[in-house]
Parts: C-alpha cells; sequence; structure tokens
C-alpha cells in the first residue's frame, strides 16, 4: 500500500512517520508513505501557495494551481483509489473507515491549511472528505497523521501481534475491557481471579461482558448500531 501525503508544513508530518510503528511498518514494506511538500508546486519567485479570500474576510486560503499540479503529477504515475481532504466538515472517522482505506492500494491525503482551499479542489480532485472531530485545529496535518495511523495498524504484518489491532476498541463495535500485567496485586488492588485462572474461555467471556458493560455506560450509541452477533465468541 502506499499514502502519499500533500501539506504546507511538511515538518509537521515527516517526524512523526520515523517513530514506533509508523517507521517499521515502512521498514518492513508494509506501506509506503510518501510526503509532498506543496510548496514545491508553488507560483513565482517565492512559490506562493495561498491568497486571501474572495468577498473578503479573515485568513488565507489554498490556491488551486499547486494543489492541481501536484495531484495531477502523482496520477499521471499511479492511479489512486481516493484523494482524501482532511476538514471538520468531513464524514466522522470511525474504524470501519479506516478498515475500508486499508483494503485499497493507493491513497492521497491533502491537508490542509491556513483558512481553508479553495472549493475548486474540493469539486474537481478531491472523493472523499474525513473530520476526526467537532473542532478546529490550525491545519490537516494531525488529523492525517491520525488517519494514517489508524489506516497503517490493521495492515497485515504492521503490528508486532498480529492479533493486536483485531481486539482494540471498536473492532467489534464496543470499547475496550479493563487490561492489567503483573504484579496480580499492587498497594491491595487485586487482578481479577478470572484472569489469572488460565481457562481462556472464562476469560474470553469476561472481557465480553465487561466491554459489553463499559460501551453501555459510557458510548450507549455503539450498542445501539452493532449487531449482537459480532460480539460472539467461537
Amino acid at each position: 500500500m502506499r499514502i502519499d501525503v500533500i501539506t504546507a508544513v511538511p515538518q509537521i508530518i515527516t517526524p512523526v512517520l520515523q517513530t514506533s510503528i509508523l517507521k517499521k511498518a515502512q521498514e518492513r514494506g508494509v506501506i509506503e508513505i510518501v510526503v509532498h511538500n506543496l510548496h514545491d508546486y508553488g507560483l513565482g519567485k517565492y512559490r506562493q501557495i495561498d491568497d486571501v479570500p474572495f468577498g473578503g474576510g479573515a485568513g488565507m486560503v489554498i490556491r488551486c494551481e499547486p494543489v492541481f499540479a501536484c495531484i495531477e503529477q502523482l496520477r499521471a504515475e499511479r492511479q489512486y483509489d481516493e484523494i482524501i481532504y482532511m476538514t471538520p466538515d468531513g464524514e466522522r472517522l470511525t474504524q470501519g473507515i479506516a478498515q475500508e482505506l486499508s483494503l485499497k492500494r493507493n491513497l492521497i491525503i491533502l491537508a490542509g491549511h491556513y483558512k481553508g482551499i479553495d472549493q475548486r479542489i474540493r469539486d474537481a480532485l478531491v472523493t472523499r472528505e474525513i473530520s476526526i472531530g467537532d473542532y478546529v485545529l490550525s491545519g490537516g496535518e494531525l488529523p492525517a497523521l491520525v488517519l494514517i495511523d489508524a489506516i497503517v495498524r490493521l495492515l497485515p504484518g504492521a503490528l508486532g501481534d498480529a492479533e493486536s489491532a483485531l481486539t482494540d476498541s471498536f473492532q467489534a463495535g464496543l470499547l475496550d475491557p479493563p487490561i492489567y500485567t503483573r504484579p496480580a496485586e499492587f498497594r491491595g488492588m487485586k487482578v481479577p481471579e478470572v484472569l489469572l485462572s488460565g481457562d481462556h474461555r472464562a476469560i474470553e467471556a469476561w472481557r465480553l461482558e465487561q466491554a459489553i458493560k463499559k460501551t453501555a455506560e459510557r458510548r450507549p450509541d455503539l450498542l445501539e448500531e452493532t449487531e449482537p452477533k459480532q460480539w460472539q465468541q467461537d
């Protein structure tokens, strides 16, 4: 899989891609992530990529020319399944969307900056718009990283433990149950006996029960959207 990221501020994105799971996944050949500096496609001597909005108003808007130039160059080299724009008014990112995108071959993620991007970019080039929440950040770089991380950890070979991603919150429409590690008792607080029993069926049943309980308390909306059969254990 390949992900191309287009950004006006690559300095925000590049260091994160060289750490933890994202770095290992690239080293293993699981994913290729290429960051493109929008200023390389800017106009004139100063590589201008933005301008004031028509009709007045505060902030600057990313121009059409550099974005079209970058994406058209990429499209000339390969086909892309989606061109994604990170924006607060996009569809809310969910685990299901991350799973869907993890099955694609080539993605472009456009990280907006300043006030936003010219609407004509959205109309002519963008195939999908995604938000990470109902709030506004200084740019789309952090949301782009969130989306990349959510996708990459689902790819086979990205995680050291292949089963880890399959047991994360939201995978079955439930939040994670409580988790524990050594010591079995700390300052009078004990690990539930069932987790020490070695009875794997009992442990899985306990985890499912706890996951349903936590989800009902914190995110009852998830229970309304999830089919109970998704929770069944083999």
